[in-house]
């Protein structure tokens, strides 16, 4: 038996673990799997550099920064994350996000604009690990799946917007996605044929890769054939803008040069990247957990996603988050660890000391192109018809999702639909649905007589079931609902039955309508009684005293026994047997 020193030590050992992942995979790490971690980490580095140079100048950063969130934020999330295939890097939404917002804060001064995406960096950082601290993981369900799917539709159709003008080679402009897209159309008597040529061929390219090459860098090749194509013909002679210089090296690591206090705008700016990247982060996560069969600790996220943006602002970077796209790579290339995102950053390091010359002949309608295939799969119109016939409630807050971003941008579509999700959820709460119970034919089992209009109804007994929590905030809607059904019934109702099965919660408010519904019903010689209320419930009313007013609760009758007992008695006996109790 250990000692009590032993145990200590053993307990500390357990805490150390549960916050730093790689202490838990690397004593059970095979080493068949350093080949796979090998060749995943390679052929992510491959997907990345093009992606990231596209992104980066997304959020109009040089094209190295995009890069350096990929190196950067890979090791922070391997060192403390907890998916084995989640890749980090900047992602399309953070990208356009980014460059939406700093634009106005930094005032057209270039310097200035790459200090406050750093510092939006910081910010986040320091927001997740706050939020891992303080375990506030589950505040950010506030933005549910059904708002990203309209986010995602909204955010693809903006960013694609945001690429055409280099995909046609004209000047473009606009600062959302309508006037962008009216703007290009009416300089499209002006596009560069070579320009557009270039572009179009990418796209193609890129297209019967993803079909016929599934899982491969196809990006990576486009890129390389077309520096070639511009650095070997006549075409690097037609006026074609590219990329241009790269500066070589490895990022420079420093602290902030500002302060959020500096910036107006920086603290929303990285909450709502917070927003995206630990929501999306998590989602593709647990997609392949499932997959694999091994656990996610959704608090643990967030302090992966801290570190990684930690490191990737240490060196200059812009917010960082795990993206499905180049988790997808990573897990189709065969990652079996975190250790796949360590070799894929050392690949991008040996890429920036050794290879950045070769990238300045890149086209950015190749750019654009690689932009435009990777926000495809961001606009799920099968998945967004379904929701329709699932659910219209949903439905709506994805479509409300979808225009705030089309009209306000992606920071400020993405907290809009938030709070427009919220409100509606409160309404739909304050506005429960009662439903009128009848007998299922052949049964004891009551059920709601709207959608089933066969069941039977007993003549002299209206039960109702309140399919919500009886709150402060919708006890007069649900009172209200109850009489009028009553004034409906006319004058032969005796006994009425509230069925407290599908409430979990009632707070005073609701123990108080339910005395104000007894004392309704009293007047018109009507008795009220309550079943199947939770334990908490019945406490609560016990305490106030309602349980009385309703002829005491029993935790054993239903609302079949109810009804049995009451139509059993002769006429009149229910009230005077009630008058009795009080």
């Amino acid at each position: 038996m250990p000692s009590a020193a032993s145990s200590g030590t053993s307990e500390a050992a357990a805490g150390w673990k549960a916050f730093f992942p790689p202490a838990q995979w690397l004593p059970i790490y095979e080493r068949r799997w350093l080949g796979a971690d090998l060749v995943a980490g390679i052929t992510l580095a491959a997907y990345a550099i093009p992606v990231s140079l596209a992104y980066a100048a997304l959020a109009g950063l040089p094209p190295q920064v995009g890069i350096y969130g990929y190196l950067l934020g890979g090791l922070g999330y391997a060192l403390f994350g907890s998916s084995r295939h989640l890749a980090v890097g900047p992602t399309s939404a953070i990208s356009l996000m980014v460059g939406g917002a700093i634009g106005q804060m930094a005032g057209g001064d270039a310097v200035l604009y790459g200090q406050i995406a750093t510092l939006a960096g910081f910010v986040l950082a320091a927001m997740s690990v706050i939020a891992w601290l303080l375990h506030l993981s589950t505040l950010t369900s506030f933005i549910s799946e059904t708002i990203l799917l309209g986010f995602k539709a909204g955010a693809g159709l903006t960013i694609a917007s945001t690429q055409l003008a280099a995909f046609f080679g004209v000047p473009g402009g606009g600062d959302n996605f309508f006037v962008r897209v009216l703007t290009v159309a009416k300089q499209l008597v002006d596009l560069h044929p070579a320009t557009t040529a270039v572009g179009c061929a990418a796209f193609a390219l890129l297209l019967i890769g993803e079909r016929i090459l599934p899982g491969r860098p196809v990006a990576l090749m486009v890129v390389v054939l077309s520096i070639l194509a511009v650095s070997l013909t006549p075409l690097g002679q037609a006026g074609l803008k590219v990329v241009g210089s790269v500066p070589s090296g490895l990022p420079t690591l420093g602290s902030p040069r500002l302060r959020p206090r500096e910036v107006d705008g920086v603290i929303p700016l990285a909450f709502g990247c917070l927003l995206l990247a630990y929501i999306e982060g998590v989602s593709a996560a647990r997609t392949f957990a499932v997959k694999h069969g091994y656990p996610l600790d959704a608090r643990q996220e967030l302090l992966g996603l801290g570190v990684a943006n930690l490191l990737a602002a240490f060196g200059g970077g812009y917010p960082v988050a795990g993206g499905l796209s180049q988790s997808a790579v990573n897990e189709k290339a065969g990652a079996k660890t975190p250790l796949a995102l360590v070799f894929a950053s050392v690949t991008l390091g040996l890429c920036l000391v050794f290879l950045t010359g070769l990238v300045q002949n890149l086209p950015k309608s190749v750019l654009a192109a690689i932009v435009l295939i990777a926000v495809k799969g961001l606009i799920n119109v099968r998945e967004i018809a379904r929701l329709r016939q699932v659910s219209r409630f949903e439905f709506r807050v994805a479509m409300v999702a979808f225009a705030a971003v089309l009209v306000e941008g992606v920071l400020r579509g993405v907290l809009f639909a938030a709070l427009v999700s919220i409100l509606m959820l409160l309404r739909r709460t304050a506005s429960p649905h009662v439903a009128f119970l009848g007998r299922i034919p052949g049964t004891r089992r009551f059920s709601d007589l709207q959608r089933h209009p066969d069941n039977e109804r007993i003549a002299g007994v209206l039960a109702f079931r309140v399919e919500a929590s009886l709150l402060y905030f919708n006890v007069e809607n649900v009172l209200g609902a109850v009489l009028d059904r009553l004034r409906g019934e006319g004058s032969g109702v005796r006994l009425v039955v509230c069925d407290l099965s599908t409430s979990p919660h009632v707070d005073l408010a609701g123990a108080r309508m339910l005395e104000s519904l007894s004392d309704e019903l009293a007047k018109r010689n009507i008795t009220l009684r309550v079943t199947d209320a939770r334990a908490a419930v019945r406490d609560l009313l016990r305490v106030e005293g309602a349980d009385e007013r309703v002829g005491g609760i029993n935790r054993f009758a239903s609302v079949a026994d109810v009804v049995d007992d009451f139509l059993a008695r002769p006429a009149g006996a229910g009230r005077a047997a009630e008058r009795e109790s009080r």
